[in-house]
């Protein structure tokens, strides 16, 4: 079931991105006290009570209008607000309402969606909020982000307003359902047309021409997949800005909903920051991953002619040539999307059919691997295996002992470490761990968490 959406949303410099930071209990959002500082849009799944919600910095709708890159914060703002299931409206305690507040208001009305009025930056006592019952949105509820004020309260409210949860639709368990994600005009709706052989969803040179994200059923060799196609605008947009951070929406609602992502790139452009910003996406989702890159055909034409090979003229490519072109784009891949080293690496084009084969087949295994369990006794011996053969660190005379192993989970492999002291597993040796397990269990593509956890409360203490 796809997680709701929940927009912080409010005019600039209220204390969005504190708030963001808080609910997700990390700092992921960048703070700083000057209005329109929130570069970029980001989304962290956070748990209130026992939902879990998709959280949405937008940065500001309105405030700062002679500042371009805030006209381009409120526009992603506005869209973000199109796909939301909830808003939360943000309004400054210790300052007065403005024409800005009035503004946002307006569109929070408008928009009909589910919506909380929070007062923020109240932890002072003598601060008053009912100014802002102007608004005509209700009474406010006053929280301070930075001092963890009534944050609890604001929890339970998300829960009580956003849409009752529906009830899950039966799963075709042997269906593999495949979110093929990327920025706009990598070539994702072409990859699916050429992968169902036939012009089931609209492609274009125009970015952002596909109406809305598409699911494809599809068989291959008796296995059911539904891909599904996120790229695309429900509406045109002024700016090119614009149309990536609605595809990275959609990137990211799709991603919740796979079992395997197909991370699609341009190869004739390389790795972007948008690229890297969604492949980010899907390793924090935890879900099996690979890289595609496409357009492959216009990288060896573009190697051909600066070779000045004569083949080129008859379609073909030296073998080497092409090696080192893989080679040359491999490399910056990996530098740069260094998160998604476990994740394969194919080279295909949408255009010309080449290695489309081996796509859906890899898709199927590494989803397969991402809901795979290893027996409890078979995990234990490969952990000491890796324990005799590289030994834990210690740390002031203390070293990591590792008792017990077991998978606690999959979607994907989560394993739990039993240990005299979690804090003695340095990040170094869980990665050892990990890497090591992965070889060893021949995981692919599929990320794999390990936590240490202490064997009893008072191991973390002493051995």
């Amino acid at each position: 079931m796809a997680k709701p959406l929940v927009a912080i949303i409010g005019r600039t410099n209220v204390g969005k991105s504190a708030l963001f930071n808080r609910l997700t209990g990390r700092r992921i959002a960048v703070v700083e006290d000057r209005p329109g500082v929130t570069r970029d849009r980001l989304y962290a799944t956070a748990r209130m009570g026992q939902r879990e919600v998709v959280l949405i910095d937008t940065g500001g709708i309105v405030g700062g209008e002679e500042d371009v890159l805030v006209n381009m914060v409120a526009e992603h703002a506005k869209l973000a607000l199109e796909e939301a299931d909830l808003l939360v409206f943000v309004v400054d305690g210790m300052e007065s309402l403005t024409s800005h507040d009035m503004i946002v208001a307006d569109t929070v009305r408008r928009s009909g969606k589910p919506y909380i009025l929070v007062a923020n930056k109240m932890e002072k006592g003598r601060l008053d909020s009912s100014p802002f019952l102007d608004l005509r949105l209700g009474t406010p509820l006053d929280i301070s982000a930075i001092h963890n004020l009534n944050i609890e309260l604001l929890q339970d409210a998300i829960v009580d307003a956003l849409p009752p949860e529906e009830p899950e639709e039966p799963v075709n368990e042997d269906r593999i359902a495949v979110a093929v994600v990327g920025r706009p005009n990598v070539g994702k709706s072409s990859l699916i047309n050429a992968l169902l052989g036939e012009e089931r969803v609209i492609v274009s040179d125009i970015p952002g021409t596909t109406r809305e994200a598409i699911d494809v059923p599809v068989t291959v060799d008796g296995q059911e997949f539904l891909l599904v196609d996120t790229a695309g605008l429900r509406r045109k947009s002024r700016s090119k800005e614009a149309v990536e951070f609605y595809s990275t929406l959609r990137s990211a609602k799709a991603i919740e909903r796979a079992h395997a992502v197909l991370l699609m790139l341009d190869a004739s452009e390389g790795v972007t920051i948008q690229d890297q910003r969604i492949a980010g996406m899907a390793e924090e989702a935890g879900k099996a991953t690979a890289i595609v890159a496409n357009k492959w055909d216009l990288v060896l034409a573009r190697g051909a002619v600066a070779g000045e090979n004569p083949r080129e003229i008859e379609g073909t490519v030296p073998k080497k040539l092409e090696r080192n072109l893989r080679l040359d784009f491999a490399r910056d891949a990996r530098r740069r999307l260094p998160f998604l080293d476990y994740a394969q690496l194919l080279y295909v084009s949408a255009s010309t059919g080449q290695g489309l084969e081996g796509l859906l087949p890899l898709a199927a295994r590494i989803a397969g691997d991402y809901s795979r369990r290893i027996a409890t006794g078979v995990l234990n011996r490969a952990v000491n295996d890796a324990v005799l053969k590289h030994s834990p660190p210690s740390r002031k005379g203390r070293r990591l002992r590792i008792y017990y192993t077991t998978q606690v989970a999959v979607e994907p492999p989560t394993i739990v470490c039993f240990v005299n002291d979690p804090k003695l597993m340095h990040w170094s040796y869980q990665r050892y761990l990990i890497n090591f397990l992965r070889r060893e269990f021949q995981f692919e593509g599929t990320p794999i968490r390990l936590h240490a956890r202490p064997r009893r409360p008072e191991d973390a203490d002493g051995d």
